[in-house]
């Protein structure tokens, strides 16, 4: 298929990064790309559309490598590919089900392409699942991301076992420091398309909130209070400082979750996929969440702790009023903190009503804002042939749920995931117990 037709059926235009990624991969100068560019620009269209132009369909082998840090972007970059209506075969490896299903589809599908986590491909490398032979292209995917993983070494390890004369593609939205490339990178190409160290969003509206405590976990409360439903990310520092917060918050009422590097991989990806289905409207995290994550609609950020940097404040700024929608910063500054002067953008005072001030305030008096949706676990999927339009048709059909109660589905190999109006879900869950999805008895419970 033609590049034109494939952009015709995303019904997409290529923005400039993705035209001239196209224009220079195309050429195929020998030099390897680093591609610096932010969260939710299209990297992934910007690599697939040169990369597809040049597979060899009519062979049976892998011919392209993407690594990622986690499942979700393994997943989604592969349901891309998909999308793209092309033809070319794909798989996705990642940890937290057997090697050997993986094993199997791979032997099945035969991909041109795999996207995986960098253990995971090693370990299918090292068992002889992948041949390696014609492995042309080698895309590290959220590099920065994998760094701070701490995934460094065995993404050394990885390519020691690919081609040298591979073209390797790699891809970050956080600038570099040289020793994070050396020794993987030598002759390449840099396309900077990150905004300036002090640019934000045009669309955002920053206000200083004054905490009369040092300890602001009070003056935090009637902000979220004020806030209401809305999403909000809380940045701190520390990730024992986001354990401390989100404790509290439990302790309140509050229903967030949390994202940090000390987190197992499973239970991060889960933090973030309740946030992003709406099951909860408050992530509190550390500056990892403030890189590498394409989460929409996020309406407030937080600065509990103020940032250490510039570059730290623009890119948890950065995670709202994406693509021209609006946003709102607060920071909370303690009796003894001052806004940083790297920091020259407009800063209103922030100013509580008056009911949310001094002795007027008591908590009692309020209904602590929960988010909207509830995540459904379900245990089949994929392998036990369940769709979307099963699990769709299920909760409407034999559970009496409105479609427009039904948020996002997610269909997995073994288990399926879906968000459902908050509201309907204690019904929905005894109204499924011991029903069937498409003839199949099952577990459905609250995840």
């Amino acid at each position: 298929m033609k590049i034109e037709a494939v952009i015709a059926k995303l019904g997409i235009k290529l923005n400039r990064m993705q035209e001239e990624v196209y224009k220079f991969l195309n050429q195929d100068r020998g030099q390897d790309l680093i591609l610096l560019s932010p969260t939710g620009s299209g990297k992934t269209l910007a690599y697939l559309l040169p990369i597809l132009n040049r597979i060899d369909q009519t062979k049976d082998s892998v011919q392209c490598i993407v690594v990622v840090p986690g499942r979700e972007l393994a997943i989604q970059s592969s349901e891309v590919l998909a999308k793209m209506g092309t033809g070319h075969r794909s798989c996705a490896c990642y940890g937290g089900r057997p090697t050997m299903d993986e094993h199997r589809v791979i032997r099945k599908v035969q991909p041109s392409i795999v996207f995986g986590t960098p253990g995971r491909l090693i370990d299918h490398i090292v068992k002889e699942n992948i041949d390696t032979t014609n492995i042309h292209y080698i895309v590290l995917d959220e590099y920065d991301k994998c760094l701070e993983m701490g995934f460094r070494e065995e993404i050394v390890t990885l390519l020691s076992y690919l081609p040298n004369n591979a073209k390797h593609i790699l891809l970050s939205a956080t600038r570099y420091r040289e020793s994070d490339i050396s020794p993987l990178l030598t002759n390449y190409k840099q396309m900077d398309y990150l905004p300036k160290a002090d640019s934000l969003p045009s669309k955002i509206e920053l206000f200083q909130v004054n905490s009369p405590d040092k300890d602001k976990l009070d003056c935090l409360l009637r902000l979220l209070l004020y806030i209401g439903e809305q999403s909000s990310i809380i940045f701190l520092n520390y990730r024992d400082s986001v354990v401390r917060v989100a404790d509290f918050l439990h302790a309140n009422g509050f229903s967030p979750t949390i994202y940090h590097g000390g987190l197992d991989q499973n239970l991060r990806e889960e933090s973030i996929y309740k946030f992003m289905n709406g099951s909860t409207n408050i992530l509190v995290c550390t500056d990892l969440g403030s890189r590498g994550l394409d989460i929409p609609n996020v309406q407030n950020i937080i600065n509990y702790h103020l940032p250490e940097s510039s570059e730290a404040f623009v890119h948890r700024i950065g995670r709202t009023a994406r693509w021209d929608a609006e946003g709102r910063g607060f920071l909370l500054l303690g009796p003894e903190e001052a806004i940083p002067a790297f920091i020259n953008s407009e800063i209103k005072q922030f100013v509580f009503p008056g009911q949310l001030v001094g002795d007027n305030f008591k908590i009692e008096d309020y209904t602590i804002p929960q988010a909207q949706m509830v995540t459904l676990y379900i245990g089949k999927g994929k392998k036990h042939k369940i769709s979307k339009g099963d699990i769709v048709g299920f909760f409407c059909k034999q559970c009496g749920l409105h479609a427009d109660k039904i948020g996002r589905i997610d269909v997995y190999e073994y288990f399926s995931l879906v968000a459902i109006n908050r509201k309907e879900a204690s019904g929905i869950i005894q109204k499924a117990q011991g029903q069937k999805i498409k003839g199949i008895k099952t577990i459905i419970e609250q995840k």
